[in-house]
């Protein structure tokens, strides 16, 4: 039976576990999964730019021995030029799998269901559950074993927090979301990460104070505050978020040992100050490699079985 990749929640923690270790095996070992879907091809969908889900889909399909064809929103027109049913039924004659990154969730769902292969979501409104696979192995490597450390994400309750969110829950790491009023993550985001986090003892929190929810925190996470497709609000969303930049006075709350991510592209003197995302606490540079890694395991176990 074919299997997705929408959503975290639809992963069991095992199975999460499993794509980790995979995504550090690849990193370490690349020559042993060197042509191991030969002959294979994918197509990469893309509504949104990208630098980092691009450039690492098409080199990490290359080093596993696959073809990628990568579509734009002026080559398809995705539901305009033609229905996202007929889209699908031709690709799953020619592809092996579809990667889809765009601005409405239901999109990569629906090509989900019309699909005979499998489908990725490479980013929606909703969610982005290739970042957080590869910001995991991110954690794994720098702060050990994610069970019962603490995840601290400060600023906009996005479709990142979420994904973010949903993984922490199933592996075991405490989360933590500081947002202003208005901005929380989705309340079915919330409940279905709590369920998650009461079978593996992780606690999930939203709550408003930044410099609160930094403390002892393990991982600093944040992310733009103004994201594709929401430049009309810029303007409120500056106004809001004011109070949320990370900079050194919220990371010394943190752990001495606490590492600082953010999934990029970041806006420097909003969300994050030079001396926090230049700092030796961050590992920017390492989670935009194993997106590479963790996007390689995810292609892998979708098509090999």
């Amino acid at each position: 039976m074919k299997r997705d990749f929408l959503s975290i929640a639809d992963w069991s923690a095992k199975d999460l576990l499993k794509l980790l270790a995979l995504s550090a095996d690849m990193k370490a070992r690349p020559g042993k999964y060197k042509d191991s879907i030969r002959g294979k091809s994918v197509a990469l969908i893309f509504e949104k730019q990208s630098l980092r889900t691009h450039v690492t889909f098409d080199v990490g399909i290359y080093q596993l021995g696959g073809h990628s064809v990568y579509l734009t929103q002026s080559d398809i027109n995705l539901g305009k030029r033609e229905s996202i049913h007929d889209v699908s039924k031709n690709l799953e004659r020619w592809m092996n799998a579809v990667v889809v990154r765009t601005y409405a969730h239901q999109s990569c769902v629906d090509m989900g269901k019309y699909m005979k292969i499998p489908v990725v979501n490479a980013l929606t409104d909703y969610e982005h559950p290739c970042q957080a696979v590869g910001d995991f192995l991110t954690v794994v490597e720098h702060v050990g074993k994610p069970k019962k450390k603490k995840f601290v994400f400060v600023g906009d309750g996005n479709n990142v927090c979420n994904s973010l969110m949903l993984m922490a829950s199933k592996v075991g790491m405490n989360f933590v979301a500081a947002t202003p009023v208005g901005y929380e993550p989705p309340a079915e985001i919330l409940k279905l990460a709590r369920k998650a986090g009461k079978e593996t003892g992780a606690a999930i929190e939203v709550i408003r104070d930044p410099f609160e929810a930094a403390k002892d925190a393990d991982v600093v996470y944040t992310d733009v505050w103004v994201s594709m497709g929401q430049e009309a609000e810029k303007e409120e969303r500056l106004k809001a978020f004011h109070d949320y930049q990370v900079n050194e006075r919220l990371m010394k709350l943190a752990k001495k040992s606490a590492i600082f991510m953010h999934c990029l592209p970041a806006h420097r003197g909003e969300e994050v100050t030079d001396d926090v995302i230049d700092s030796r606490q961050s590992v920017v540079w390492d989670e935009a490699e194993n997106r590479l890694h963790s996007q390689k395991a995810i292609i892998y176990t979708l098509i090999k079985g």
